[in-house]
């Protein structure tokens, strides 16, 4: 088995602007590349490189992912092939170590656990911009604050509605576990969703996955407090994460340096400004 902390720097190491330009044909077109995607016969390119998310995305076919995933599919390889693939190309040294049961187990559920947070960032992107009530409360908070669309794409910002169950109903409709969302503080223990009536704001780990998320009220009182964070999980350690450092980590190499700043909005709008050793 491949050790989580090698993985870990295969995802950092991986842009997937040079791994997908190995075999395609790019062009710039604004922050983004664009070329033909590999997966299905088109006229006109719509797979789409996003350097600052080190994504792909194809609004053609739909296919989507990470550096790995663009080998597993374009290669046809497994997980474990695309990351010695990918290992070799930025010379990262593989050990492999053979795991004992519970080490198979914490990996697994950790895994299970990002794939919901994943989840919830997509349902609240939703929310955020195909609901009038999402677009009506959320994006005119996002757009009173000066925010472009980049910005919202670039930091996956989304909205909760207020009904307190809405995050769960489709949890249960797609057959995610309402007890692994409990634990990473998505659904509080009397069944209601955690995080109501805020705008989102996802926190990424080094390699760009959803490890949990802050939320902002857009109404208080004495009650509601301001601001709400994930509860600490095996994945999310408030201790060891930098908001903003993933989309910034290019920047901050660059510069030799980051700049600390409060919170989410003064991240977000200093990166919209350019300045994108900003983190939180």
């Amino acid at each position: 088995m491949i050790p989580n902390k090698t993985i870990e720097e295969i995802f950092q190491k991986a842009r997937i602007e040079e791994v997908v330009g190995d075999f395609l044909v790019l062009k710039k077109r604004g922050v983004n590349l664009l070329g033909h995607c590999p997966f299905h016969n088109e006229k006109t390119p719509s797979f789409t490189v996003s350097p600052t998310k080190n994504i792909f995305k194809c609004f053609g076919c739909g296919k989507s992912g990470t550096s790995v995933g663009f080998i597993m599919e374009h290669e046809n390889m497994s997980y474990v092939e695309a990351l010695h693939y990918l290992a070799r190309k930025y010379n990262v040294l593989i050990e492999e170590v053979e795991k004992k049961p519970e080490q198979i187990e914490e990996d697994r559920q950790k895994e299970s656990l990002i794939l919901i947070n994943e989840f919830a960032m997509k349902h609240f992107q939703y929310n955020l911009m195909e609901t009038q009530f999402g677009r009506d409360a959320g994006l005119s908070y996002f757009t009173s604050r000066g925010f472009h669309q980049g910005t919202i794409d670039k930091f996956g910002l989304g909205f909760a509605f207020p009904d307190g169950h809405n995050l769960q109903n489709e949890a249960k409709v797609k057959a995610y576990n309402i007890d692994l969302m409990k634990q990473l503080g998505l659904i509080t223990e009397h069944n209601r969703d955690f995080f109501t009536n805020r705008v989102m704001f996802p926190i990424f780990n080094l390699s760009g996955r959803i490890v949990g998320f802050g939320g902002r009220a857009l109404t208080t009182n004495d009650k509601t407090p301001k601001y709400l964070n994930s509860s600490e999980s095996i994945i999310y350690n408030k201790s060891n994460i930098l908001y903003g450092f993933f989309q910034g980590k290019n920047a901050i190499r660059k510069e030799d340096h980051c700049l600390l700043v409060e919170g989410y909005i003064d991240v977000t709008t200093l990166h919209q400004a350019g300045i994108e050793i900003a983190v939180a």
